[in-house]
């Protein structure tokens, strides 16, 4: 019963962040300033759903192969590359999408890396980490992995804004100009922030695997808390030497979203497994039961909705309701979390579980 009741928290936490990165990412027009990821150094609320989804990964990457008491076979090297094969070939297919709807059926122009791509690098990253490490090094590496990032970054121009940006020049040497995101001057997926993500996940790791040596429900809560409270101290105090920045993936920015995600894990494990208050948890959980389908299928829509002018029919329509510019953003926003919550609602109600 537990084990039941834990994982509906993780689930919960999954969804809300799912319908948060398809809340974000699909508004209109003019956007509230807090649904805009910040453009630079600083953080809005926008910026935490890519990196909690990161976190919730590594707390899932940890479930999942301890179910295997994490020894390496045949079988689980295939189902590991398996999934990050596909992962990242999703993450491909979207950004070409776009272009074969434009007529473009080459891969000149197709840009390389992406968010899924970026999930499926860490995915495989920290799942052979769990099956090749002691696990008591977590921490370590984790710490390892973001000083010598920090010094990449004050090294290698990482908090300037242009194409002197060691990030940008790494991704123009190893993919070409034509395969790289033009709308700004790092990609904020591309291969070196890739780096930082791994150690993302490798605390969601350890917080796993800390929620599963504790007995007790209220101590995995106080864990959760305890943890998240560091983070988010030393990622404050970190922020005034090496800013928080989303598209580099700052050092700070890790250890301030994990915390951040941290939290409120331990906040809905209490308010969920403890108190037993689950009667608000069904909009969410059937985002977190189908993550990354539906995910997919709002990234398709937007690009084909686009394409063929649905989107400005259906904010026409709202707009037509709803005058204000950036309440009318917002509601074509939330139609499309509506929308795929709806069909994220049937595939639950028929316990259908698409994983990908």
């Amino acid at each position: 019963m537990e084990t039941r009741q834990r994982l509906l928290s993780l689930d919960v936490l999954r969804g809300i962040t799912v319908a948060g990165m398809i809340l974000v990412n699909d508004g209109y027009g003019d956007t509230f300033a807090i649904l805009k990821h910040s453009k630079w150094n600083g953080m809005t609320p926008c910026d935490l759903v890519f990196p909690f989804f990161l976190f919730i990964m590594g707390i899932s990457t940890y479930l999942s192969l301890r179910k295997f008491n994490f020894q390496i076979s045949g079988k689980v090297v295939r189902k590991i590359s398996k999934r990050t094969i596909i992962i990242f070939g999703i993450g491909l297919f979207i950004n070409w999408f776009g272009l074969l709807l434009n007529g473009d059926f080459g891969f000149d122009h197709l840009r390389i890396m992406a968010v899924l791509q970026r999930i499926a690098l860490c995915y495989f990253a920290v799942s052979f980490f769990a099956l090749l490490a002691n696990h008591r090094y977590t921490l370590p590496v984790v710490f390892a992995i973001l000083v010598a990032y920090g010094i990449v970054l004050l090294l290698g121009n990482g908090y300037v804004e242009d194409g002197s940006n060691i990030a940008a020049r790494i991704d123009k040497v190893i993919f070409g100009y034509d395969h790289l995101y033009h709308k700004s001057a790092i990609d904020p997926e591309g291969l070196l922030g890739t780096l930082p993500s791994i150690a993302h996940t490798l605390i969601g790791f350890y917080c796993g695997r800390l929620m599963m040596r504790s007995k007790e429900t209220t101590d995995k809560v106080l864990h959760f808390l305890l943890v998240g409270g560091i983070l988010v101290i030393f990622g404050y105090l970190l922020q005034f030497g090496l800013p928080l920045n989303k598209r580099n993936w700052s050092p700070s920015y890790v250890l301030m979203t994990c915390g951040l995600c941290s939290l409120l894990q331990g906040i809905l494990m209490y308010v969920i497994d403890i108190r037993g208050k689950k009667q608000w948890t069904m909009p969410f959980l059937v985002f977190g039961v189908n993550p990354l389908f539906l995910y997919v299928l709002s990234e398709l829509m937007a690009i084909a909705f686009g394409h063929y002018g649905i989107n400005d029919w259906i904010y026409a329509g709202i707009h037509a309701v709803v005058y204000n510019t950036y309440f009318a953003s917002l509601c074509f926003a939330l139609s499309y979390v509506l929308i795929c919550g709806l069909v994220g609602y049937l595939l639950f109600k028929k316990n259908i579980y698409i994983k990908i």
